[in-house]
């Protein structure tokens, strides 16, 4: 199936962990770069998809209005999707935005929340509270929006064991259908990186950061929230399906300034420059982009590696099929080292993680990307 993404990379104020193509939001930027947006969706061959997600940056800096008006060019060019997802901040809704989503033909939205304690969010530099959260979940209910999903952080300087408890509580107590659990990673160049650089201490080594994640998936799973991905828990029927996309190493067009796509075997990133996406589109030019084809080997290590991401993990005749690999055989050192230290099993006709290999997943991932 092919999924649609579409970067909105505005936010009122930037989080200082963020690496995403993101800018301030800016009336005349933002008019301007929807403009863009349209001419690019334009330029694309009509073909039907399965999922549409708005993601950023922040889009419901946008407001809801102009949120419907993007989808229905999207739907218009990319038609059929049955899953729409939208991702906003709590303390951005509008009076009237969900029951404007939901005509627009949004499913879903997921909420950047990261943590309901106070400090966490002073110190992730977000700027909602934790009854705003409340209240936004309260109104996405009331809309009969099919599927609420929560962000949550962990690992997040300052944090311990009792009050990454009381956000995941949380998050359960509101009965969401959805739940992403993310440890903290530090990317170069952010204000965390000169932080860390400054105060490492402050920071979580990978031990302590291991409790956390162990805490989420015994509160979640207690709960009833199936893990389905290392990072990903939902009630039954609540799967993200573009996420599940992306697992199975299937096509996405990416939309916008630093968007990705994956279409016929080849892998595409748009410039990050917002001048250069924004001329370029408008003019009618080829977006600045960056292109390398995905074949043989390494095609298949990177399906390995999504692939083990997920609870299933890697059906083995399935992928001997697509790709002309047997996995027992062409990546046997690779199985067999990981199998020996009980971070892979074999299942029937599937290799997986075990639960202990979820807390060591990039190096088990990475092994089957870089082997040769």
């Amino acid at each position: 199936m092919l999924g649609v993404y579409v970067h909105l990379p505005f936010c009122p104020y930037l989080c200082p962990y963020c690496d995403f193509a993101k800018w301030p939001m800016r009336a005349t930027s933002a008019r301007r770069y929807l403009d863009a947006l349209y001419a690019e969706i334009e330029r694309e061959w009509p073909a039907p998809a399965a999922t549409v997600y708005l993601g950023g940056g922040t889009p419901n800096a946008y407001d809801a209005p102009a949120i419907a008006q993007l989808l229905a060019r999207v739907r218009a060019r990319f038609p059929g999707a049955g899953e729409l997802s939208i991702e906003i901040n709590p303390e951005l809704v509008r009076a009237g935005d969900f029951p404007i989503y939901r005509e627009a033909g949004i499913t879903r939205i997921s909420i950047g929340v990261q943590s309901f304690v106070a400090g966490e969010i002073e110190t992730l530099g977000r700027k909602h509270t934790a009854a705003q959260i409340e209240e936004v979940v309260a109104l996405a209910r009331a809309a009969r929006l099919p599927s609420v999903s929560l962000d949550l952080m962990f690992a997040v300087p300052g944090q311990n064991a009792q009050s990454w408890r009381r956000s995941l509580s949380a998050a359960i107590a509101l009965d969401v259908d959805h739940v992403s659990a993310y440890g903290l990673t530090v990317e170069e160049g952010t204000p965390y990186a000169a932080w860390r650089a400054r105060a490492p201490d402050v920071f979580f080594d990978d031990a302590r950061e291991a409790e956390l994640y162990a805490l989420a998936i015994e509160l979640l799973a207690a709960a009833g929230y199936e893990q389905y991905e290392i990072s990903n828990f939902a009630r039954p029927g609540h799967r993200c399906a573009h996420n599940l996309n992306y697992w199975a190493n299937g096509e996405y067009a990416g939309l916008g300034v630093g968007a990705a796509s994956y279409r016929e075997g080849v892998r595409s990133l748009h410039t990050r420059s917002l001048e250069e996406y924004a001329a370029a589109a408008l003019a009618g030019r080829p977006i600045p982009s960056e292109a390398e084809r995905l074949e043989g080997r390494r095609r298949a290590g990177e399906a390995m590696m999504l692939a083990l991401r997920t609870a299933q993990g890697v059906g083995l005749s399935e992928f001997k099929e697509r790709y002309g690999i047997d996995v027992m055989t062409d990546y046997a050192p690779v199985v067999a080292r990981f199998a020996r230290t009980g971070l892979l099993e074999r299942i029937g006709d599937t290799v997986r993680l075990t639960q202990r290999g979820r807390f060591l997943a990039n190096d088990v991932c990475g092994a089957f990307l870089t082997f040769e």
